[in-house]
């Protein structure tokens, strides 16, 4: 995708270098089968990378305020841990969004994407708030708790920030065969799409509807809340169109395909549980993707069909 260089007035902190956090805080961890899971994380992470980790996390953690992350877990919708000050690294936007190519293509699908939603909500007389885009490596600290790089990307809306180790990026490729810019774009834009979703309100419905909610009827809103994501995502791509190349939709299609709940869980566990499905099906995010392409309309990307009314 042929993105213009980023706005030098986008909201970017670099935490890269400055040490980050401990532990699990505001993760859910800490004790008991918790903190034993986390014990064993290294070991998924070895084998598995950053989307074992992320189904693991997914199914164990989302009643408990845990992460959503792109691939099994985007947005923390549940949970009330009060912002934490997060540790700068002393670098301004420029430095920090051209430190590797990793970090450029971020701060540019980033820059892009605030863009596009900034006009859509301005069209729609919406109010717009800009979210940030947070840089750490390995460790970091988010207004949600403790960020570590076995999380993947994720969103926390008690900071409107979106988290992003770029070693990420090379998992991507290495471990799941989703190369390519847009595949790298996607990962931005879904989490954007989170952001999306906490301006509009329904990141709190949801979350509202998940406290009274049986485990599997939670994580049924979770995927919708994902797939819904992905559509925005999709909408942001169609409001770029003719910034994007002919091998884009395939590229954004690999990666979608790639981290859906049922692949993922017969890679890392060799069988499927569809009620502890918290992103959607390889084929349900492909779809809704792609309705977000072709439709370029969020009102198109309701993948609640009447949930949260």
């Amino acid at each position: 995708m042929r993105l213009d260089d980023f706005d030098p007035n986008i909201n970017v902190e670099d935490q890269r270098g400055s040490g980050g956090g401990s532990g699990f805080g505001g993760f859910g961890g800490g004790s008991g089968g918790g903190g034993l899971l986390f014990a064993f994380l290294p070991m998924i992470f070895s084998r598995f990378g950053v989307f074992g980790v992320a189904v693991v996390l997914g199914i164990f953690l989302f009643f408990g305020g845990g992460l959503q992350m792109l691939g099994g877990g985007g947005s923390q919708v549940a949970g009330s841990s009060a912002p934490t000050e997060t540790r700068r690294a002393g670098s301004d936007t420029a430095s920090s969004c051209t430190l590797d190519a990793g970090s450029k293509v971020a701060c540019n699908a980033f820059s892009s994407a605030d863009k596009t939603w900034a006009a859509i909500f301005a069209k729609q007389g919406k109010q717009f708030d800009q979210p940030k885009l947070v840089f750490y490596d390995g460790n970091g600290q988010s207004g949600c708790g403790a960020a570590q790089s076995a999380m993947g990307p994720f969103y926390c809306p008690q900071d409107q920030g979106v988290y992003l180790d770029t070693s990420f990026f090379q998992e991507l490729v290495q471990k799941f065969g989703a190369s390519g810019d847009f595949a790298q774009d996607y990962v931005i834009a879904h989490e954007f799409g989170h952001h999306i979703q906490n301006l509009l309100g329904t990141s709190d419905r949801v979350s509202s509807l998940q406290r009274r909610a049986s485990a599997t009827d939670g994580n049924r809103l979770s995927v919708m809340l994902e797939l819904q994501a992905d559509c925005f995502a999709g909408v942001w791509a169609a409001q770029n169109r003719a910034r994007m190349d002919p091998d884009d939709l395939a590229e954004g299609m690999t990666a979608a395909k790639a981290i859906g709940d049922d692949t993922l869980q017969r890679e890392m566990q060799g069988r499927v549980v569809p009620d502890s499905f918290t992103h959607g099906t390889s084929e349900q995010r492909m779809t809704w993707l792609k309705r977000g392409i072709d439709s370029g309309d969020y009102r198109q990307c309701d993948t609640f069909a009447g949930a949260l009314n």
